[in-house]
């Protein structure tokens, strides 16, 4: 996969300035979503429901909700990939907000729950992975772990 994934990452290359120097940077393409998405899904292989969502820095790339999967669980794994991909840590939170920093669950598009991982390419941050509904937090974060376990 190493191949597929260097041939599918995107290097953007913008502007900066008149000087014309230039900043590259890698992307999450739909295409790396779905090896992402591939690899969280033979991780599901016990049969259990979920919903798995992929963004970029904030945007929602891709996004199943598997049938059996409750309502509400397509949203908490958008909120536990962006959280992942905004702090580029882990979304497991809690222990952190039941200390002394309780104020950050007013923080939009927060969701400091298990089961969001971020996907590290070129040892930078350039998406993640955010699973909600599995058989519990521990699994949602072990599929999330495949998922990005699969474009590294």
């Amino acid at each position: 996969t190493t191949l597929a994934t260097g041939l599918l990452i995107a290097l953007l290359t913008t502007r900066a300035g008149a000087d014309s120097s230039t900043v590259e940077r890698a992307v999450l393409t739909i295409e790396l979503g779905e090896v992402a998405f591939a690899a969280a899904m033979e991780a599901k292989a016990h049969q259990e429901g979920g919903a798995i969502a992929i963004v970029d820095e904030c945007n929602l790339i891709y996004l199943e909700r598997l049938e059996g999967t409750f309502p509400a669980g397509a949203n908490v794994s958008i909120g536990k990939a962006r959280t992942a991909a905004l702090f580029q840590n882990p979304s497991a939170f809690e222990e952190i907000i039941k200390g002394d920093r309780t104020p950050m669950i007013a923080l939009a598009d927060f969701a400091p729950l298990q089961g969001g991982v971020p996907i590290v390419i070129g040892g930078k941050v350039i998406a993640a992975i955010g699973v909600s509904g599995a058989a519990s937090q521990v699994r949602d974060e072990a599929i999330a772990k495949a998922g990005a376990a699969a474009l590294q």
